[in-house]
């Protein structure tokens, strides 16, 4: 379903994988650390017109004690990779986060044409 929002917003194929992979990575993450969560994918224009896709992640799990950590690769509290936040930050081009400490985290990412 993201492939087709990002397709139907004008995004070449290369540039709809690079929006999925972005919300499997943080699908995962909500997952594997929360026990609740969504995402949202919707496209957008900015004051100038231009289209974009930005993908919503909230999730109601323990919250990220230490952001600056958790966004440096290979950083991981659950044995994997350690490469989803930041690998989402790098795929999209804004991408801000916020988390509190037993309310969960917020991450909204944008990716323009």
């Amino acid at each position: 379903m993201t492939r087709e929002i990002a397709k139907n917003a004008g995004f070449n194929l290369a540039d709809e994988v690079m929006v999925a992979t972005a919300v499997s990575e943080l699908a995962t993450n909500i997952l594997r650390y929360a026990s609740c969560g969504r995402i949202r994918v919707i496209v957008i224009q900015n004051g100038d017109g231009r289209t974009g896709i930005e993908i919503g992640a909230e999730d109601k799990g323990k919250g990220i004690r230490d952001l600056k950590l958790a966004m440096q690769d290979n950083y991981s509290t659950a044995e994997s990779l350690g490469l989803g936040l930041p690998s989402v930050e790098r795929i999209m081009d804004e991408f801000e986060i916020e988390s509190e400490i037993g309310q969960g985290t917020r991450i909204r990412a944008r990716r323009w044409l």
